[in-house]
């Protein structure tokens, strides 16, 4: 398989992704060409990464001082205080702003390695490596770190580009079927705010995205979703105003994971697969989607058996909750949520347009689910 590059670049961003099987041997050469006078690695990995993979990063690295951090990988990781151990760390070790943070793993870890080398020494260098679908289609990409509040998720946090990124297909083979479903939620969320015509693609090769893994098809699939991106956050780096348009589905998600205080009951995709789902079916309520838009979605969720629909019993029990923490979402100015909502396959509602009452999402909620 041939390695792909897409170079993510405009007056203020400029740095590559490598994309293919094999691209984890780059890293050194990678390196030596965009971090010449480094001299210190951190490298932060996910615990539940193969070790192959850890051995053969390790030994991309021996000509530096190497120091070495795994974590288990949940939401907790997310905090001041795990962030404030790990930048202490590098400070007392030295790190200077030439030297590097190299994260390996989930968006958990991308988010919490990104946060902390925004604010060693106001900034050190980094490169990500993301392991899970999620990671390389959505969380590597843009520049966004954070931790989470007891207010919300990733209400804390920083706008830092990585040095480049090196997006190694071999990772995903040891993925579960729930966890490529997870990053599955995003490349389907990139078709549906932006390209009818990606999403008529995804519909025909969901099957071997999902079910044979085909790596050809993930490749195409990744680098079609990376310009997706891409092109949002080059256009609006600091999500003022057009970037928000990523965040569809993405209220209602973020609720619904604090709601359930990050449990692994439902991951951040299968928050964002309802999250989208619930978004589609309040457009069509508010008439900005027309009947068969709607009925397009839900049969693409019924036949790749994606999850639509939160538990009786903990959107009974949880509902006050969501719409809480739907209020204090970072997008949102006062005290009403800012949505977007779908217009059609391929275009959503502007940043800011669709903006609902506290009593009128409480009343949504116990309606469109």
């Amino acid at each position: 398989m041939k390695i792909s590059k897409i170079q993510i670049r405009n007056n203020n961003i400029n740095y590559p992704i490598f994309i293919g099987l094999g691209t984890i041997n780059l890293i050194r050469k990678k390196i030596k060409n965009y971090c010449p006078t480094a001299k210190k690695i951190a490298l932060v990995l996910d615990k539940n990464i193969p070790n192959k993979y850890k051995q053969k990063l390790k030994q991309q690295l021996k000509n530096y001082k190497l120091f070495t951090y795994e974590y288990s990988v949940n939401e907790n990781l997310k905090s001041f205080g795990k962030v404030n151990i790990l930048v202490e760390d590098l400070l007392k070790n030295n790190f200077n702003r030439s030297d590097i943070l190299i994260s390996a793993g989930g968006g958990i870890i991308g988010d919490f390695s990104g946060f902390a080398a925004s604010i060693v020494k106001r900034g050190i260098n980094f490169i990500n490596i993301p392991s899970t679908l999620l990671a390389q289609v959505d969380a590597s990409i843009g520049g966004k770190t954070g931790i989470n509040s007891s207010k919300g998720k990733n209400l804390i946090g920083s706008f830092y580009q990585p040095k480049l990124v090196i997006t190694e297909l071999g990772f995903l083979k040891s993925l579960s079927k729930r966890n490529l479903v997870c990053g599955f939620a995003e490349i389907l969320k990139h078709s549906l705010i932006y390209d009818k015509n990606f999403f008529n693609w995804i519909n025909k090769n969901s099957k071997n995205i999902l079910e044979k893994l085909n790596l050809e098809i993930l490749k195409l699939a990744i680098i079609k979703s990376c310009k997706i991106k891409s092109h949002f956050i080059l256009m609006d780096e600091k999500e003022k105003n057009e970037r928000m348009i990523l965040n569809f589905g993405h209220t209602f998600a973020h609720g619904i994971e604090a709601a359930s205080n990050f449990s692994r009951k439902i991951n951040h995709g299968e928050a964002v697969l309802i999250g989208i789902i619930l978004a589609t079916r309040l457009s069509f309520r508010k008439k900005l989607c027309s009947l068969s838009t709607l009925n397009k979605i839900e049969d693409f969720y019924n036949i790749n058996s994606l999850p639509s629909k939160l538990d009786k019993k903990f959107l009974k029990k949880n509902s006050n909750k969501i719409v809480k923490y739907m209020v204090n979402d970072k997008k949102n100015t006062g005290d009403r949520i800012s949505l977007i909502l779908l217009k059609k396959i391929g275009k959503t509602s502007n940043p800011g347009q669709v903006k609902i009452t506290i009593a009128e999402m409480k009343k949504i909620l116990k309606n469109i689910n």
